[in-house]
């Protein structure tokens, strides 16, 4: 019980800073799988018009995927530095692929009786994809997106170690002087964030899916 209180007293006596580093956590992780979504989804929809193409993009992705995060910063500090820059790219390289992957595996899912009822009625391609295969598959898509956003928050508490700041500050800190609650300081806020990002996405996931899909 002394210890609860103890790294509550300690966490809001550091209140405002980990407010501070909280939002410049939120806002890495945030801008990186914005731009992941943005070139992620118009390429996962790309890639289910060749299969050639799919297996060469989702391979390049999941090596991608592979390589570890620590060894991925340390790779591309000598291109774009340290700090933000260098978080908010290797952040991206890795939502990509669940991004991705689902759009993809979502638009493939789609069945094809339906395709051809539109096109039956007179669709377009553009039409198809906007009318039928986008929002069918959407469930899937955000289902990427979660898991994006998710894992980016986790691996952005390293970038504290390559300047970028964020939650990750207060566990590397706590991790060199010893203390328990600099860890928890950092870590605690992380996973609530992560919970909270899923749970916020998940309702939006709702909002969009099409009431004759939702559960």
């Amino acid at each position: 019980m002394t210890s609860n209180v103890s790294f509550l007293e300690f966490f809001i006596g550091r209140l405002p800073e980990v407010l501070n580093q909280t939002v410049r956590h939120l806002s890495i992780t945030g801008t990186a799988v914005f731009i992941a979504i943005m070139i992620g989804v118009p390429l996962g929809i790309l890639i289910t018009r060749n299969r050639q193409v799919a297996k060469v993009i989702l391979s390049v992705a999941n090596v991608m995927q592979t390589i570890p995060s620590l060894a991925f910063f340390g790779l591309m500090i000598p291109f774009l530095g340290i700090g933000r820059p260098l978080a908010i790219f290797v952040l991206f390289l890795y939502a990509l692929l669940p991004i991705i992957k689902n759009t993809y595996t979502g638009i493939q899912g789609v069945d094809d009786s339906l395709t051809e009822a539109g096109r039956g009625m007179g669709m377009t391609n553009a039409q198809l994809l906007t009318m039928v295969e986008l929002p069918l598959a959407l469930p899937v898509m955000m289902a990427g997106i979660r898991i994006a956003a998710v894992i980016n928050i986790g691996t952005a508490t390293i970038a504290a170690l390559i300047g970028a700041q964020g939650l990750g500050s207060f566990i590397f800190r706590g991790i060199s002087m010893g203390s328990n609650n600099l860890i928890l300081t950092g870590a605690v806020p992380a996973a609530v964030l992560a919970l909270t990002v899923d749970f916020i996405l998940g309702r939006v996931e709702i909002w969009l899916t099409p009431k004759g899909m939702r559960k």
